[in-house]
Protein backbone atom coordinates (compact mmCIF):
# COMPACT_ATOMS: atom_id res chain seq x y z
CA UNK A 1 0.00 0.00 0.00
CA UNK A 2 0.64 3.52 -0.96
CA UNK A 3 1.20 6.20 1.56
CA UNK A 4 -0.82 9.41 0.96
CA UNK A 5 -0.13 13.07 1.67
CA UNK A 6 -1.96 15.89 0.31
CA UNK A 7 -0.41 19.60 -1.08
CA UNK A 8 -0.55 22.38 1.89
CA UNK A 9 -0.63 24.59 -0.72
CA UNK A 10 -4.53 23.95 -1.66
CA UNK A 11 -4.96 25.67 1.60
CA UNK A 12 -2.32 28.96 1.51
CA UNK A 13 -2.95 30.14 -1.98
CA UNK A 14 -5.52 30.67 -4.54
CA UNK A 15 -9.01 30.53 -3.18
CA UNK A 16 -7.40 30.27 -0.01
CA UNK A 17 -4.73 33.38 0.06
CA UNK A 18 -7.02 35.86 1.83
CA UNK A 19 -7.78 33.28 4.49
CA UNK A 20 -5.34 31.14 4.68
CA UNK A 21 -5.84 27.74 6.97
CA UNK A 22 -3.37 27.85 9.59
CA UNK A 23 -0.39 24.84 9.84
CA UNK A 24 -1.68 23.72 12.99
CA UNK A 25 -5.17 23.21 11.78
CA UNK A 26 -4.22 21.76 8.01
CA UNK A 27 -1.81 18.98 10.51
CA UNK A 28 -4.85 18.03 12.69
CA UNK A 29 -6.84 17.54 9.95
CA UNK A 30 -4.69 15.36 7.80
CA UNK A 31 -3.99 13.06 11.00
CA UNK A 32 -8.32 13.10 11.67
CA UNK A 33 -8.58 11.67 8.06
CA UNK A 34 -5.75 9.03 8.22
CA UNK A 35 -3.68 10.52 6.02
CA UNK A 36 0.36 9.61 6.42
CA UNK A 37 2.05 12.63 5.64
CA UNK A 38 2.00 16.36 4.03
CA UNK A 39 3.64 18.03 0.81
CA UNK A 40 4.86 21.08 1.87
CA UNK A 41 3.98 24.20 0.44
CA UNK A 42 6.93 26.01 1.94
CA UNK A 43 5.39 29.74 1.36
CA UNK A 44 2.52 32.43 3.33
CA UNK A 45 1.67 31.07 6.37
CA UNK A 46 3.29 27.68 6.11
CA UNK A 47 6.48 26.19 7.20
CA UNK A 48 9.14 27.54 5.00
CA UNK A 49 12.78 29.19 5.28
CA UNK A 50 12.02 32.81 4.86
CA UNK A 51 9.16 32.35 8.16
CA UNK A 52 11.64 29.90 10.14
CA UNK A 53 15.32 31.01 9.70
CA UNK A 54 16.23 30.04 12.82
CA UNK A 55 17.00 26.16 13.65
CA UNK A 56 15.54 25.71 16.62
CA UNK A 57 11.86 26.91 14.70
CA UNK A 58 12.72 24.07 12.58
CA UNK A 59 12.87 21.48 14.92
CA UNK A 60 9.41 22.60 16.24
CA UNK A 61 8.19 21.76 12.90
CA UNK A 62 9.87 18.49 12.74
CA UNK A 63 8.87 16.93 16.48
CA UNK A 64 4.83 18.11 15.83
CA UNK A 65 4.94 15.70 12.67
CA UNK A 66 6.70 13.41 14.66
CA UNK A 67 4.32 13.48 17.47
CA UNK A 68 1.56 13.33 15.23
CA UNK A 69 2.66 10.44 12.89
CA UNK A 70 2.77 11.74 9.83
CA UNK A 71 5.94 12.32 7.44
CA UNK A 72 6.65 14.90 4.64
CA UNK A 73 6.50 13.48 0.93
CA UNK A 74 8.21 16.45 -0.40
CA UNK A 75 8.27 20.45 -0.68
CA UNK A 76 7.35 22.60 -2.82
CA UNK A 77 9.50 25.56 -2.93
CA UNK A 78 9.11 29.02 -3.70
CA UNK A 79 11.19 29.60 -6.59
CA UNK A 80 8.47 31.34 -8.46
CA UNK A 81 10.47 34.76 -7.36
CA UNK A 82 13.02 33.72 -9.40
CA UNK A 83 14.10 33.92 -12.99
CA UNK A 84 15.41 30.75 -14.94
CA UNK A 85 14.54 30.66 -18.40
CA UNK A 86 15.14 34.39 -19.30
CA UNK A 87 18.09 34.34 -16.85
CA UNK A 88 21.68 34.85 -17.91
CA UNK A 89 22.82 34.25 -14.59
CA UNK A 90 21.24 31.47 -12.37
CA UNK A 91 23.31 32.53 -9.17
CA UNK A 92 20.34 34.20 -7.66
CA UNK A 93 18.10 30.99 -8.65
CA UNK A 94 21.05 28.44 -6.95
CA UNK A 95 20.57 30.34 -3.77
CA UNK A 96 17.56 29.98 -3.51
CA UNK A 97 17.42 26.48 -4.75
CA UNK A 98 20.21 26.17 -2.04
CA UNK A 99 17.96 28.04 1.01
CA UNK A 100 14.93 25.84 0.34
CA UNK A 101 17.49 22.74 0.31
CA UNK A 102 19.28 23.37 3.51
CA UNK A 103 15.42 23.21 4.80
CA UNK A 104 14.41 19.94 3.37
CA UNK A 105 17.82 18.86 5.56
CA UNK A 106 16.53 20.38 8.19
CA UNK A 107 12.98 19.10 8.91
CA UNK A 108 13.62 15.75 6.89
CA UNK A 109 12.08 16.03 3.84
CA UNK A 110 13.08 13.44 1.09
CA UNK A 111 12.33 15.74 -2.19
CA UNK A 112 12.19 19.51 -3.52
CA UNK A 113 9.77 20.31 -6.45
CA UNK A 114 11.07 22.31 -9.61
CA UNK A 115 9.46 24.06 -12.29
CA UNK A 116 10.31 25.81 -15.49
CA UNK A 117 9.07 28.99 -13.74
CA UNK A 118 8.35 31.12 -16.86
CA UNK A 119 5.01 30.58 -19.03
CA UNK A 120 5.38 29.48 -22.64
CA UNK A 121 5.36 32.46 -23.98
CA UNK A 122 8.36 33.20 -22.47
CA UNK A 123 9.74 32.05 -25.75
CA UNK A 124 8.71 35.07 -27.53
CA UNK A 125 11.33 36.61 -26.02
CA UNK A 126 13.73 33.55 -25.63
CA UNK A 127 14.44 31.24 -28.33
CA UNK A 128 14.26 27.51 -27.18
CA UNK A 129 17.66 26.00 -27.27
CA UNK A 130 19.19 28.93 -25.28
CA UNK A 131 16.23 28.29 -22.64
CA UNK A 132 16.73 24.58 -22.81
CA UNK A 133 20.46 25.14 -21.99
CA UNK A 134 19.90 27.52 -19.25
CA UNK A 135 17.66 24.70 -17.34
CA UNK A 136 19.27 21.97 -18.14
CA UNK A 137 22.58 23.61 -16.68
CA UNK A 138 20.62 24.76 -13.88
CA UNK A 139 18.85 21.81 -13.03
CA UNK A 140 22.13 19.89 -13.52
CA UNK A 141 23.73 21.98 -10.60
CA UNK A 142 20.78 21.75 -8.38
CA UNK A 143 20.58 17.71 -8.66
CA UNK A 144 24.19 17.30 -7.88
CA UNK A 145 24.23 19.17 -4.89
CA UNK A 146 21.12 17.53 -3.78
CA UNK A 147 21.81 14.17 -4.50
CA UNK A 148 25.14 15.05 -1.85
CA UNK A 149 22.90 16.25 0.73
CA UNK A 150 20.62 13.07 -0.01
CA UNK A 151 17.06 15.00 -1.32
CA UNK A 152 15.57 14.14 -4.62
CA UNK A 153 14.74 16.66 -7.48
CA UNK A 154 11.13 16.23 -8.95
CA UNK A 155 10.41 18.16 -11.97
CA UNK A 156 6.57 19.24 -12.03
CA UNK A 157 5.52 19.90 -15.73
CA UNK A 158 2.51 21.67 -16.68
CA UNK A 159 0.47 23.35 -19.30
CA UNK A 160 1.62 26.88 -17.39
CA UNK A 161 5.11 26.79 -17.66
CA UNK A 162 7.70 26.74 -20.85
CA UNK A 163 8.87 23.43 -22.32
CA UNK A 164 5.18 22.20 -21.76
CA UNK A 165 5.12 19.29 -24.82
CA UNK A 166 5.95 15.25 -24.31
CA UNK A 167 9.12 16.10 -26.60
CA UNK A 168 10.06 18.39 -24.10
CA UNK A 169 9.63 16.50 -20.99
CA UNK A 170 11.57 13.79 -22.56
CA UNK A 171 14.56 15.87 -23.74
CA UNK A 172 14.95 18.05 -20.65
CA UNK A 173 14.61 15.02 -18.43
CA UNK A 174 17.33 13.04 -21.06
CA UNK A 175 19.77 15.78 -20.93
CA UNK A 176 19.94 16.64 -17.26
CA UNK A 177 20.86 12.91 -17.15
CA UNK A 178 20.72 12.34 -13.14
CA UNK A 179 19.56 9.34 -11.12
CA UNK A 180 18.83 11.99 -8.72
CA UNK A 181 16.78 13.86 -11.23
CA UNK A 182 13.08 13.02 -12.07
CA UNK A 183 9.97 14.00 -13.43
CA UNK A 184 6.73 14.33 -10.81
CA UNK A 185 3.71 13.27 -12.71
CA UNK A 186 0.50 15.34 -12.38
CA UNK A 187 -2.35 13.14 -13.68
CA UNK A 188 -4.34 16.83 -14.46
CA UNK A 189 -1.14 18.25 -15.94
CA UNK A 190 -1.01 14.77 -17.85
CA UNK A 191 -3.89 14.96 -19.02
CA UNK A 192 -3.71 18.71 -20.02
CA UNK A 193 -0.03 18.29 -21.88
CA UNK A 194 -0.79 14.90 -23.74
CA UNK A 195 -4.78 14.62 -24.63
CA UNK A 196 -5.32 18.50 -24.87
CA UNK A 197 -1.93 20.33 -25.52
CA UNK A 198 -2.88 23.61 -23.15
CA UNK A 199 -1.03 26.45 -24.05
CA UNK A 200 1.71 24.69 -26.38
CA UNK A 201 3.63 27.43 -28.22
CA UNK A 202 3.21 26.47 -31.91
CA UNK A 203 1.92 23.20 -33.20
CA UNK A 204 0.07 21.28 -30.51
CA UNK A 205 1.74 17.85 -29.97
CA UNK A 206 -0.90 15.32 -28.05
CA UNK A 207 -0.58 11.47 -27.86
CA UNK A 208 -2.88 8.98 -29.42
CA UNK A 209 -2.81 7.14 -25.89
CA UNK A 210 -2.87 10.70 -24.10
CA UNK A 211 -1.80 10.32 -20.48
CA UNK A 212 -0.79 6.35 -20.40
CA UNK A 213 1.08 7.06 -23.00
CA UNK A 214 2.27 9.94 -21.37
CA UNK A 215 3.38 8.01 -18.69
CA UNK A 216 4.73 5.02 -20.65
CA UNK A 217 7.02 7.46 -22.70
CA UNK A 218 8.41 9.02 -18.91
CA UNK A 219 8.62 5.11 -17.54
CA UNK A 220 11.26 4.98 -15.39
CA UNK A 221 12.12 9.02 -15.30
CA UNK A 222 9.43 9.37 -12.64
CA UNK A 223 10.10 9.89 -9.64
CA UNK A 224 7.22 11.64 -7.94
CA UNK A 225 3.38 11.50 -8.48
CA UNK A 226 0.39 14.15 -8.10
CA UNK A 227 -3.04 12.09 -7.82
CA UNK A 228 -6.02 14.65 -9.42
CA UNK A 229 -8.55 14.44 -11.74
CA UNK A 230 -8.70 16.61 -15.01
CA UNK A 231 -11.75 18.05 -16.55
CA UNK A 232 -9.93 18.78 -19.63
CA UNK A 233 -10.02 22.82 -18.95
CA UNK A 234 -7.90 25.35 -17.23
CA UNK A 235 -7.92 27.31 -14.51
CA UNK A 236 -7.86 31.26 -15.05
CA UNK A 237 -6.91 29.97 -18.36
CA UNK A 238 -3.44 29.48 -16.64
CA UNK A 239 -2.80 25.96 -15.33
CA UNK A 240 -4.75 22.94 -15.29
CA UNK A 241 -7.73 22.76 -13.36
CA UNK A 242 -7.20 19.83 -10.52
CA UNK A 243 -10.74 18.51 -10.55
CA UNK A 244 -11.71 16.27 -7.36
CA UNK A 245 -11.67 12.96 -8.74
CA UNK A 246 -14.73 11.66 -9.97
CA UNK A 247 -15.37 15.11 -11.60
CA UNK A 248 -12.81 14.57 -14.96
CA UNK A 249 -11.75 12.25 -17.46
CA UNK A 250 -8.81 10.70 -15.70
CA UNK A 251 -8.82 6.73 -16.53
CA UNK A 252 -6.97 6.57 -13.03
CA UNK A 253 -7.17 2.20 -13.21
CA UNK A 254 -5.13 2.49 -16.27
CA UNK A 255 -2.68 5.35 -15.33
CA UNK A 256 -1.66 3.79 -12.10
CA UNK A 257 -1.16 0.31 -13.63
CA UNK A 258 1.22 1.95 -15.64
CA UNK A 259 2.78 4.20 -13.00
CA UNK A 260 3.63 1.44 -10.78
CA UNK A 261 5.63 0.65 -13.31
CA UNK A 262 8.40 3.36 -12.02
CA UNK A 263 10.50 2.41 -9.40
CA UNK A 264 10.66 5.74 -7.45
CA UNK A 265 12.64 5.17 -4.33
CA UNK A 266 9.95 5.78 -2.22
CA UNK A 267 6.16 4.51 -1.52
CA UNK A 268 4.39 8.12 -1.34
CA UNK A 269 0.95 9.20 -3.77
CA UNK A 270 0.01 13.31 -3.14
CA UNK A 271 -3.05 14.21 -3.59
CA UNK A 272 -2.78 18.03 -5.16
CA UNK A 273 -6.46 20.41 -4.83
CA UNK A 274 -4.46 23.12 -5.67
CA UNK A 275 -6.51 26.38 -6.35
CA UNK A 276 -9.47 24.54 -5.93
CA UNK A 277 -12.29 26.59 -4.70
CA UNK A 278 -13.89 24.55 -1.66
CA UNK A 279 -10.27 22.28 -1.13
CA UNK A 280 -10.96 21.74 2.22
CA UNK A 281 -14.25 20.98 2.38
CA UNK A 282 -13.04 18.37 -0.24
CA UNK A 283 -10.55 16.90 1.17
CA UNK A 284 -12.19 13.93 3.45
CA UNK A 285 -13.76 12.89 -0.05
CA UNK A 286 -10.52 12.52 -2.00
CA UNK A 287 -8.97 10.72 0.62
CA UNK A 288 -11.67 8.32 0.68
CA UNK A 289 -11.25 8.30 -3.36
CA UNK A 290 -7.44 7.48 -2.81
CA UNK A 291 -7.43 5.01 -0.65
CA UNK A 292 -10.28 2.88 -2.94
CA UNK A 293 -7.75 3.68 -5.95
CA UNK A 294 -4.47 2.72 -2.99
CA UNK A 295 -6.50 -0.55 -2.02
CA UNK A 296 -6.95 -1.85 -5.83
CA UNK A 297 -3.62 -1.03 -7.35
CA UNK A 298 -1.12 0.60 -4.39
CA UNK A 299 0.00 -2.85 -3.55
Amino acid sequence: MKKISIGSWAYSIGPYEKNPIPWNDVVSKLKELDFDGVELGGFGIHPNPDLMPEKGQREEVKAQMADLGLGFSGLAANLWGEHLVDAEDNKAYLECFRKNLQFCLDLGIPAIRVDAVQPPTIFEKVDYNTALRRVVDTWKACTAEAADAGVRVAWEFEPGFAFNKPSDILRIVDAVNHDNFGVMFDSSHGYMVAVVGARQPGEKETLKGGVVELAQKLRGKINHIHLIDSDGTLHHDETSTHAPFGAGKVDFGALLTELNKNDMGHDWWTIDLCFWENAWDVTARCKEAVDKLNARYGG
